[in-house]
């Protein structure tokens, strides 16, 4: 790969991992109220590498380039992060920050889960890799353009996985004896996940309904 495009990706996917949003608020949420909160780090990690996946195998580009498709995903995406936010928005004034609290592993398996969906599905981590990885691969490089995405993706994979660690291990020793301060971030990361997901079903919705009125 060429050394100085495999640098210039690391300080951009570096900079996108670093800045706060949804992903950050269910990492916070998570290194709160879960015993361990690397389910939910490797479940947003899966997302990733599910979308890296489908960089490499091609079908990233195609889905974003079937119309409504990518409207679809956002719908999808907006709807899901309106119900995880919606959900802990529900449980914060009861939350149990303890950290000995027992965890059964269904509920491990289901913050696993959600955690993929949260970056699996929102269209925005699929734009990311359709539009931003391909302009750090070089033709000229040694090794095929599929191997270059491909390491380009896990490169982005493992980077999120340090940061969304160090997000909710900070989370829990800054936050775990502070109880009121940790439901305020609760509420906060869940009122964060139902603003983005309003946000992204609005901007599907409005150009429909304008599209639908105009025929009317």
């Amino acid at each position: 790969m060429n050394p100085q495009l495999f640098l210039a990706f690391l300080v951009v996917a570096g900079a996108l991992a670093c800045t706060p949003g949804v992903d950050w608020a269910y990492s916070i949420t998570a290194g709160l109220k879960q015993r361990s909160f690397v389910p939910a780090v490797a479940g947003l990690c899966g997302g990733y590498l599910l979308h890296t996946v489908l960089l490499v195998a091609g079908l990233a580009a195609l889905l974003t380039g079937i119309p409504g498709v990518l409207g679809w995903l956002t719908a999808a995406g907006a709807a899901y992060l309106l119900w995880l936010g919606l959900t802990t928005i529900q449980s914060w004034r009861g939350a149990s920050f303890g950290s000995a609290e027992a965890r059964a592993p269904g509920n491990q398996f289901r913050t696993f889960l959600q955690g993929m969906g949260t970056s699996g599905i929102n269209p925005k981590g699929l734009l990311f890799y359709v539009a931003l990885v391909p302009q750090f691969v070089s033709p000229e490089a040694s090794l095929p353009v599929p191997v270059q995405s491909g390491l380009l993706g896990l490169t982005f994979v493992l980077l999120v996985a340090v940061v969304y660690s160090c997000v909710a291990l900070l989370a829990r020793k800054l936050l775990h004896s502070r109880p009121g301060a940790a439901r305020r971030v609760t509420l906060a990361s869940g009122i964060i996940m139902v603003a983005l997901g309003a946000v992204l079903l609005s901007e599907q919705l409005v150009p429909f309904l304008g599209h639908a009125l105009s025929r009317g």
